[in-house]
């Protein structure tokens, strides 16, 4: 069926336009057995919303400003999958903007936002980003926002996260119960909420297993194509060297598989090594690259369906929140036990 309107859904389902309209926008006012039978039968007729017209006549733009460090990010490209298909299907279309790991550019990408008149902004921070005032300041132009990932507890708004703390402490206890007990971390700038609560974990694994903790073993960076290699030789001249590295991400699990490689240390018979994303060829590495799972479509799921709350029902939404989803582990070769 061609062109389906909800004047059509309506005098299908004996509703009301305006209800089916408040239906498939999710209102509060319409139960949830109402919504049920609408979004249902919208869905098998295929009924899609004209953000043009809804735009008309709500003097909105039915369009959602979503800023990331860089879409080539196995987390963000997953993340950005789940916000449109939400946004989609609520009538919403998605407007892109990459920072590249600069404040500059996310300042800049936030006026282009604004500039394009969309409704709501969905943020992950940069690795630059410390200052989160020009946040603050369009939050009280009126502009709703939530952040995702790279979160500010410096701004009271919704953040949806995984459970950082929960990952990290898992995937080093995973490394002690190998027989691992010198775990360096190689993460990301330290005023970032992701590094602090993922260091947080490491830390409170290593407590709870008598292990002292050792900021030597602790690196922070940026982790660009050259910086890994260096970070690792320092790492491993040390005495006792490590015998187990645990990255925030697993793009950075993979630089350093490589550059381990290189010196020639067999993995996991020499060292130990856990990622932190679950990128789609972490299982196909040699070897397979034990990890924790970051929910990203889900957290982009969560993410956008609160904006869109704060967007529609504004002072009636829920107040701000930390969500946290949760994490899981993978393991795989990488951190095999070795015995004998």
């Amino acid at each position: 069926m061609d062109n389906v309107t909800i004047k059509d859904i309506a005098k299908a389902l004996n509703l009301s336009t305006s209800t089916v309209s408040r239906a498939l926008r999710g209102s509060y006012e319409i139960n949830a057995e109402t919504k049920r039978l609408v979004m249902e039968y919208a869905e098998r007729l295929n009924y899609r919303p004209n953000p043009i017209a809804l735009s008309l006549k709500e003097n909105r733009s039915r369009a959602i400003g979503v800023i990331v460090p860089q879409i080539a990010n196995y987390f963000f490209s997953q993340a950005i999958n789940g916000i449109e298909a939400i946004a989609y299907n609520r009538g919403y279309h998605v407007i892109i903007f990459q920072t590249h790991e600069s404040y500059e550019r996310e300042v800049v990408n936030m006026q282009q936002a604004v500039s394009r008149r969309v409704d709501g902004l969905l943020i992950s921070l940069s690795s630059e980003t410390s200052d989160v005032t020009h946040l603050k300041e369009l939050q009280d132009q009126g502009m709703p926002v939530v952040l995702f990932d790279r979160v500010s507890s410096e701004l009271n708004a919704t953040q949806v996260v995984a459970d950082n703390f929960k990952g990290a402490f898992e995937a080093t206890e995973h490394l002690i119960w190998s027989g691992r007990r010198r775990i360096a971390h190689l993460t990301i700038p330290p005023f970032l909420s992701i590094t602090q609560e993922r260091l947080a974990g490491y830390r409170a694994a290593l407590e709870k297993h008598g292990i002292p903790y050792d900021e030597n073993l602790i690196r922070y960076g940026t982790f660009g194509p050259d910086e890994v290699g260096p970070m690792v030789d320092e790492l491993l001249a040390q005495n006792p060297r490590p015998d187990a590295f645990f990255t925030a991400s697993d793009r950075l699990a993979a630089g350093c598989l490589g550059a381990l490689q290189k010196r020639n240390l067999r993995i996991p018979e020499d060292i130990a090594l856990i990622g932190f994303t679950n990128m789609t060829v972490a299982e196909l590495l040699s070897p397979p690259m034990s990890t924790v799972v970051q929910p990203a479509q889900e957290i982009g799921q969560v993410a956008v369906e609160r904006l869109i709350e704060l967007i529609e029902r504004k002072q009636k939404a829920a107040p701000p929140s930390v969500i946290k989803i949760p994490t899981t582990l993978v393991a795989r070769d990488s951190t095999r036990t070795i015995v004998g």
